[in-house]
């Protein structure tokens, strides 16, 4: 489809869209007014991860189209739990925790979007404001008749915990409808007229759709985004060590850009088209290089995501640490640190303290298998002791691309 919508356009220019529910419907709007639009995001922890930032930048690609952003954080939602792509109950947070998880999160919006009160100004609107205020018999009266058990039981979160027979318990359930209320909330006090989500969250956004044209007789619509793998099938935002997260307190600065500077070559296109502002001529010749010459394309990629998301300072810093890493044979700046104890430490427990692995287990199976490296050279001795001798500072290696630095207490 040709869209007219300077919306959908860089939407699909940038590959973006996965499911629209009226395509034709939504082009004419965003042709002719600001639309407000939204996204829902957990607060279970003080930080989203790079699994999220797909999200993120819908947003940003919305105002940066002349429309509107909300960014809904769900402080209601959270006491229960999404259970889309989830094999287990979440463990149930405070109201505390939660308002500080939001608190924590709201920073990494602020880098990406232009809050106030202008007309495409963004709005972070928490759904605990009207979900803690619903009467339980309220809710099943008004909105209760607009679902069937039938069809709540064809969603794929509920489809995955009974095809794999894992408890679904009947708070969860009710997600789906507070979700749904949600849109049609937003809808009422925002003007709302469009949820984005990821395409594990389809049905949960027709059911939005579908509820505020029922219950107030409003057209909305939405759009999905596809699921975002790495090219070699594994998801986005998970490694070996764990989440990617976004804040700077969750994942040191030269972690985060090491992440991106060691994308797969496929994928270096696809990630400057989602994840940065250069100009769709500019990815073209990037992606186009070959060879050795591809590490320049990842190295823009990683300075241009860590520049968003952590500003500039903490991209020139990695990115002077790596060079200083990998190519001069010193120790980085920004390299994850550990403190060594004055009766040293063994090389496992130096794994650990440094994050190169998550168990004990972990950590001999690296040295066994010749990942580790002190000072660059290879041990693999599961019992070896680091000591300080005539030297302030030992670097600690997992494979050809992580290191870390180990210095006297």
């Amino acid at each position: 489809m040709t869209y007219t919508s300077s919306l959908l356009r860089s939407l699909d220019e940038r590959g973006y869209i996965h499911q629209t529910t009226d395509a034709a419907g939504l082009d004419r709007l965003a042709s002719t007014q600001i639309v407000p639009g939204y996204i829902g995001f957990d607060a279970t922890a003080p930080s989203l991860h790079v699994g999220s930032l797909v999200q993120i930048m819908l947003l940003r690609r919305l105002q940066q189209a002349g429309h509107k952003p909300i960014v809904l954080m769900g402080g209601g939602t959270t006491k229960v739990g999404d259970p889309s792509g989830k094999d287990e109950s979440r463990k149930l947070l405070t109201g505390d925790a939660i308002d500080a998880n939001i608190a924590s999160i709201r920073r990494v919006f602020e880098r990406y979007l232009t809050f106030g009160d202008g007309p495409t100004d963004a709005v972070l609107v928490n759904n605990d404001a009207w979900l803690s205020q619903l009467g339980y018999v309220d809710l099943l009266r008004d909105v209760g008749p607009h679902f069937t058990i039938n069809r709540m039981l064809t969603f794929d979160s509920v489809k995955l915990r009974l095809d794999r027979e894992q408890p679904l318990t009947f708070l969860e359930f009710n997600y789906m409808i507070l979700q749904a209320y949600d849109f049609r909330e937003l809808a009422l006090q925002h003007g709302c007229r469009l949820q984005m989500g990821g395409s594990d969250q389809w049905g949960n956004i027709v059911n939005g759709i579908e509820l505020t044209r029922r219950m107030e007789g409003k057209e909305v619509f939405g759009v999905t985004t596809p699921l975002l793998t790495t090219a070699d099938g594994a998801k986005m935002g998970k490694t070996a060590a764990g989440a990617v997260w976004l804040n700077e307190d969750a994942l040191p600065a030269y972690d985060f850009w090491q992440y991106w500077r060691n994308t797969d070559d496929r994928d270096v296109g696809k990630f400057l088209r989602l994840f940065t502002d250069l100009s769709l001529d500019e990815i073209a010749r990037l992606e186009a290089l070959e060879g050795s010459e591809i590490n320049a394309a990842k190295d823009v990629l990683a300075n241009e995501v860590t520049r968003m998301c952590r500003g500039d300072a903490a991209a020139v810093q990695a990115q002077a640490t790596a060079a200083a890493t990998f190519a001069g044979g010193g120790v980085g700046e920004a390299l994850p640190e550990a403190v060594l104890p004055a009766e040293g430490i063994l090389l496992i427990d130096a794994l650990l303290e440094l994050g190169f692995a998550a168990s004990r287990g972990e950590a001999k199976r690296l040295i066994a298998g010749g990942g580790a490296r002190v000072d660059g050279e290879a041990v693999k001795d599961d019992g070896f002791r680091i000591n300080f001798q005539e030297t302030s500072e030992v670097r600690v290696s997992s494979g050809k691309k992580k290191h870390g630095v180990l210095r006297p207490a």
